[in-house]
């Protein structure tokens, strides 16, 4: 009998054993651990009203928030002043005066607003004080890229709801009356991210300011490369840092004045080969995201992370600025740079000159 049940247990054993250590096992018996996935979408059912419930309207009336707000007169709270200054922002809240330059006092006064392309160029130039380039634009969608919608329709919807033929415009204008080339970007067309147009766009502006002799000032914004264009999009990146490095064999001021969100490729690429890069206020200047960059690292982040103000003490950002002092600072650089890079053309062609009489002599 004991030999019987030696056997069977030890045949038992092992298949209690395996049978505990499957997982299938465990979930059937209640012991699995569950472990939640954090990438999961939980769908919460909308709110119902039970059958036959009713609220008696009286229980609100005798509520003791809105009893106290009864006698609430905003007129004895807020004085209303007509002679008020509308000209800021803290005055559009004391004034029955509605500037008609409201969106530029808003613009100018409330951080953390991303710089659109029009508003970038107004913002640098000044209201309609500039002209906008016509820039050529490839062939749309060579790939012919198709996910839950065809990259060519996705570009009609950015199209139509922008104005624009690709997140970019070119424009050239007076700052501290010097004539300047500025490139922006519309985040509000495919969240402003780059691909064969964009790069042309630069190329373009790159090309101008050399023939005109002209400084060069790119506005970031955007997420970086265009997945809908594939290897086309990443090409842009080596393309633009070739552009901007001819623009600075012309000795010609290159600025970069970054804007929130500025990522991924953009930053890898034409946005940080800058003679001076200024950021606005807490934007947010990155290339992986902050998720990623802790998961790898395994390391709690700041929480200012990658913000404009953090990066500046990284040393990617020369300057942080609001928008009502981009101009003059920008005027003033501009015309510190040129007379700089003037100093250092003449240096060359003196060198350049030197070398020829020494060739001469040689020979």
């Amino acid at each position: 009998m004991k030999n019987k049940f030696f056997i069977i247990s030890v045949f038992l054993l092992p298949t209690i054993m395996s049978l505990s250590s499957c997982s299938d096992f465990r979930k059937a018996v209640g012991k699995e651990k569950v472990i939640p996935d954090e990438y999961s979408v939980v769908l919460t059912p909308s709110l119902i009203v039970p059958p036959g419930y009713k609220i008696d309207p009286e229980v609100f009336k005798k509520n003791s928030l809105i009893e106290e707000k009864k006698d609430f007169n905003l007129s004895e709270k807020i004085e209303i002043n007509e002679s008020n200054d509308p000209a800021s922002f803290e005055g559009l809240f004391i004034s029955k005066q509605i500037p008609k330059d409201i969106r530029k006092i808003v613009d100018e006064e409330t951080l953390g607003i991303s710089l659109s392309e029009r508003r970038g160029i107004d913002v640098l130039f000044g209201n309609n004080n500039y002209e906008i380039l016509e820039t050529p634009i490839p062939q749309d969608d060579p790939l012919g890229f198709v996910d839950s919608k065809s990259y060519k329709d996705r570009l009609k919807s950015a199209r139509k709801k922008t104005g624009l033929k690709c997140s970019m415009i070119v424009a050239t204008g007076l700052i501290n009356n010097i004539k300047t080339t500025a490139v922006a970007s519309d985040f509000d067309f495919l969240g402003a991210s780059i691909e064969a147009a964009e790069g042309e766009v630069i190329l373009f502006a790159t090309q101008y300011s050399i023939e005109n002799k002209t400084p060069l000032i790119i506005c970031t914004s955007g997420g970086g490369m265009r997945m809908q264009a594939s290897m086309i999009s990443l090409s842009q990146m080596p393309r633009t840092i070739l552009a901007i490095n001819e623009l600075k064999k012309h000795n010609l001021p290159y600025i970069v004045l970054f804007t929130d969100p500025t990522a991924g490729g953009i930053t890898a690429s034409y946005a940080m080969v800058g003679d001076i890069h200024i950021a606005e206020p807490g934007a947010l200047i990155a290339f992986a995201g902050k998720r990623v960059i802790q998961g790898t690292v395994k390391e709690e982040l700041p929480e200012n992370f990658q913000t404009s103000e953090y990066v500046q003490k990284t040393g990617f950002v020369d300057l942080i600025l609001e928008r009502k002092d981009l101009t003059e600072k920008i005027g003033s650089l501009l015309s510190i740079l040129l007379q700089k890079n003037s100093v250092i053309s003449t240096e060359e062609n003196e060198t350049s000159e030197d070398n020829q009489s020494l060739t001469k002599a040689a020979s």
